[in-house]
């Protein structure tokens, strides 16, 4: 079968188009045509050897899809050969065929496009995680947003919206600020582009302070990280939640003082971890995110598709921060 490979470590530009032996499904698998990929960041490390996992090369990327369930393997009761699936594989995706866990797997209603729905698991999966476990977000509630234009972004502002809060977005453009908008958000900010001296930083700490008001932010999503980190936690509330989420501005080093002045918290935000030692709570996550996607209050913004051969320059614009909303590689 196709499948984009990466065959020695490095950037986008090393991946290539080649052939990997069918898929098969084992007990408890099931084996998935691929009709959509949806690309996020941690492709961008995983082909580097900069992620958690390293697979063994040759290897496709690609940690989640939407297809069409032509396998199924023993002791999988839930799902048969022929339903509509959305899946989380940890990579792979990017070849006409993957198996995955069939606990993996849920089905994909009928009036979702395979495009829509391979972009929900992993940036929809995060941020509920994040808001809901990490956060302990309630309705009423400031939510500070870092890199709101981003998968994972998006995904914080409607479900930020969806749980009653009042959201402000912070991105790097006036473009991703109208898209911003345009999923919620009450209000959204431009921020310059680092690096920053000590003046631009506080200058950058006032910019939230004004914007998510008096008494803070409740809570702040941070999916930005580097010089942007400081700024935003100096504008944090009393007892406020500041969850680390993806640092692809750098790995920011935050003063702790500032935790002890404000009493608030740092979370980190795991998903693949949380998946994995509590997926009983997650199927309950995803449940929800179904329920909301056909309630209309979260609909995932897919803003550029790409056939397989290319699916490189996806990851690529992702990398390098070039893309707001989703991309998405169509297998079929």
């Amino acid at each position: 079968m196709r499948a984009l490979l990466s065959t020695a470590v490095g950037g986008p530009e090393t991946l290539v188009l080649g052939e990997l032996p069918a898929p098969v499904a084992e007990a408890g698998s099931v084996v998935i045509d691929v009709h959509a990929c949806a690309i996020n960041f941690p492709d961008t490390l995983i082909i580097e050897d900069r992620y958690q996992f390293k697979p063994p090369r040759p290897f496709a990327p690609g940690g989640e899809v939407a297809g069409v369930v032509s396998a199924v393997g023993e002791g999988v009761t839930h799902l048969k050969v022929g339903d509509r699936v959305i899946a989380g594989c940890g990579n792979g995706g990017l070849a006409e065929q993957v198996a995955t866990r069939a606990s993996n797997a849920y089905l994909l209603p009928e009036q979702f496009s395979f495009a829509e729905g391979s972009a929900l698991l992993m940036t929809y999966g995060t941020s509920i995680h994040a808001l809901v476990d990490r956060g302990r977000m309630k309705a009423g509630e400031t939510l500070l947003v870092l890199g709101a234009a981003g998968g994972v972004g998006l995904a914080a502002v409607e479900i930020g919206k969806a749980m009653g809060a009042r959201v402000i977005g912070a991105v790097s453009s006036e473009e991703k600020a109208a898209l911003v908008r345009e999923a919620g958000a009450d209000d959204c900010i431009v921020y310059p582009q680092q690096p920053f001296d000590k003046d631009q930083s506080k200058a950058l700490a006032e910019m939230f302070k004004a914007a998510v008001g008096p008494n803070g932010a409740d809570v702040i999503y941070d999916a930005v990280g580097g010089d942007y980190a400081e700024p935003a936690l100096r504008s944090i509330a009393w007892e406020g939640r500041f969850l680390v989420v993806g640092f692809p501005a750098g790995i920011p080093r935050l003063p702790l003082n500032l935790t002890l002045l404000k009493s608030c918290d740092v979370c980190g935000v795991f998903w693949g971890a949380f998946t994995m030692r509590e997926p009983q709570r997650n199927r309950e996550h995803i449940a929800q995110l179904f329920r909301w996607w056909e309630e209309g209050k979260i609909a995932p913004r897919v803003t550029g598709t790409y056939p397989l051969e290319r699916a490189g320059e996806a990851i690529a614009a992702l990398g390098e921060r070039r893309a707001a909303g989703k991309l998405v590689v169509t297998v079929r």
